[in-house]
């Protein structure tokens, strides 16, 4: 059982850095053809990925804590980018956000089958949310993820 566990963390850890990478044209190795989610299907899951990094080209993820139980997974992820491209009918703004993100996988054959989470909103929902314009400092302290 342990062993599924470190198999799941490696697996997410791995699937993670290519996201940040922006290396979605290789998500076919983490993701299923037919994933559930927001949308449905592999194509439309990277198409969601794609429209958040043309909006915001420096966007990054990091892991603050992921939970494992069975084969599901709980991410909560923090992101940070920079607003230089239309985003959802939000004009470029150059303002630098912070999102936190709650994400939920069932992993099934070695690869996400459904995926809970709605990225495109909690940017979109930032974006609008009359926040200050930041300098790009983080409000997040850099440190190892918590692994539940």
């Amino acid at each position: 059982m342990e062993s599924e566990r470190e198999d799941l963390l490696v697996f997410y850890s791995r699937y993670l850095k290519r996201c940040n990478e922006h290396r979605f044209d290789e998500l076919g190795e983490f993701v299923a053809d037919d994933v559930n989610g927001p949308t449905k299907g592999l194509s439309r899951y990277i198409a969601g990925l794609r429209a958040v990094i043309e909006a915001f080209p420096d966007y990054q993820w990091e892991l603050q804590h992921l939970l494992v139980d069975g084969q599901g997974l709980a991410a909560r992820l923090s992101g940070t980018g920079t607003h230089t491209g239309p985003f959802r009918g939000i004009a470029a703004t150059g303002r630098v956000i912070r999102t936190q993100e709650l994400v939920i996988y069932r992993i099934g054959d070695n690869k996400i089958v459904d995926c809970w989470g709605d990225l495109g909103s909690t940017v979109r929902d930032e974006l609008t949310s009359g926040s200050p314009v930041t300098d790009g400092a983080s409000v997040w302290t850099a440190r190892e993820p918590v692994l539940l």
